[in-house]
């Protein structure tokens, strides 16, 4: 009895989240293409420009023009001077970026530890942002980026473009048109996280501002497998597969979900090398919501999302829709126009599929966003409320034991512990406030 009066406070206490929080844009459905810009092209400032970062520049340049760019390592925004042409001015500190006056939106492609930041002083600055996931470092950066975007009514867009994907965007209306029935249980298969060192310490490169790329996070000397593309196997800097792929897959299981997540469990192996790959080798969680969904997130097995209901299941990945209520919408068609997810959708974008096609529409929801002062696609509290299961299933994970979590207060009652891995000490000047 108790339980039941506690899920029925609880999803009580949800209902209020979205109506607690009025947001300084509206919503509404579109079919008809949104006009063009009535003043000149928007000036864009680009930070962060290795390969993710230059993909989305590469998308955004069609909406504006890219006059700043900016990156901690000099080859690397050289580089991409070059790729996109000379007369962007570059800058290694992104508040330069950020002072210049005609950057009017921000590309954030940095690695994990830099998102919220730079995220809020943008919007503090005056600019739109559309920032890669996943959108936070801990849960208590969420709450913090939440509020910020609130006060200044800057549109936001978080890089999880799996919901820009035809494919993951028509699993979700089917599970919410309840095509598979009541939905059950949803299985999320992410992969395995890499395994490596000890690795060795060296000097700086040159061309790297090393104590820029730290920021926030504890000052170490320098190892080239903690920078770049592997800053993902480290937890002081990211999560590991749980926050890369899931700020992907989680985001899509969560949003099938249509709920918030109420308990956690989880366990893990980790590796006790010095100066190596610190996130879990082996890793598992399970995740009830309060409508009663289980959602489970595995590291073995086929990538993808497992939606099961009382009368079907979805199978869902970037190369794959499939299961017999996929093969029913030949006789029963569920169209864009009856899509309830999201109702702010230009129809005169193409459906598309696979990354690169899809950034190509979520960067286009974006700019339209921004000219009609609307919700994105990824708005950043469904990014803060995914992200977060996903950073509490880490938790979960790192304690081995199961924790209760109350959404509406984003803690986990009467657990000191618990509750202490909601946020990280930050180095000196580097605060995310």
């Amino acid at each position: 009895m108790r339980d039941r009066i506690g899920r029925r406070r609880c999803l009580k206490g949800l209902a209020g989240i979205s109506s607690a929080m009025v947001w300084p844009v509206t919503f509404g459905r579109t079919s008809a293409a949104v006009s063009r810009w009535s003043i000149e092209r928007p000036g864009l400032g680009a930070i962060g420009l290795r390969y993710q970062g230059s993909v989305i520049a590469e998308k955004a340049a069609k909406y504006g023009d890219l006059v700043a760019l900016c990156d901690v390592d000099r080859h690397v925004r050289e580089q991409a001077r070059a790729a996109f042409g000379s007369t962007a001015a570059i800058f290694e500190d992104y508040r330069e970026l950020l002072a210049q006056k005609n950057v009017d939106v921000v590309l954030i492609g940095t690695p994990d530890h830099w998102h919220s930041k730079m995220l809020m002083d943008a919007c503090r600055a005056g600019k739109d942002v559309y920032c890669e996931k996943p959108l936070t470092l801990t849960v208590e950066e969420g709450r913090r980026v939440r509020d910020v975007v609130k006060d200044t009514g800057k549109i936001v867009q978080v890089g999880s473009w799996q919901r820009s994907d035809q494919r993951f965007r028509l699993a979700v209306e089917m599970v919410r048109a309840g095509r598979i029935g009541r939905l059950e249980t949803v299985e999320v298969i992410l992969g395995k996280n890499e395994v490596g060192g000890p690795f060795v310490e060296t000097a700086v490169p040159k061309h790297l501002n090393w104590n820029l790329w730290q920021g926030q996070t504890p000052e170490v000397p320098y190892t080239a497998e903690r920078s770049h593309y592997t800053f993902r196997w480290w937890r002081e800097y990211s999560g590991g597969q749980m926050t890369d792929w899931g700020a992907h897959h989680v985001d899509i299981a969560q949003w099938g979900i249509n709920s918030q997540p109420v308990e956690f469990s989880g366990t893990g192996r980790f590796p006790e090398t010095k100066n190596g790959y610190n996130v879990p080798t082996d890793f598992g969680a399970t995740v009830r919501f309060a409508n009663d969904v289980v959602l489970t997130i595995g590291d073995t097995g086929r990538n993808g999302i497992l939606f099961s209901g009382t009368e079907g299941r979805i199978f869902v990945n970037r190369g794959t829709l499939s299961g017999s209520p996929v093969e029913a919408l030949q006789r029963v068609p569920l169209p864009r126009e009856q899509f309830l997810a999201y109702n702010f959708d230009n129809l005169s974008r193409p459906e598309r599929s696979g990354k690169l096609d899809a950034i190509v529409n979520h960067m286009g929801n974006f700019f339209d966003c921004i000219e009609q002062r609307r919700a994105p696609l990824s708005e950043v509290e469904s990014q803060h409320r995914s992200i977060s299961t996903c950073h509490l299933a880490n938790i979960a994970i790192r304690l081995g034991r199961t924790l209760k979590w109350d959404p509406v207060s984003e803690r986990f009652p009467d657990d000191v512990e618990a509750n202490g891995y909601l946020s990280r000490p930050q180095r000196s000047g580097f605060e995310v406030v």
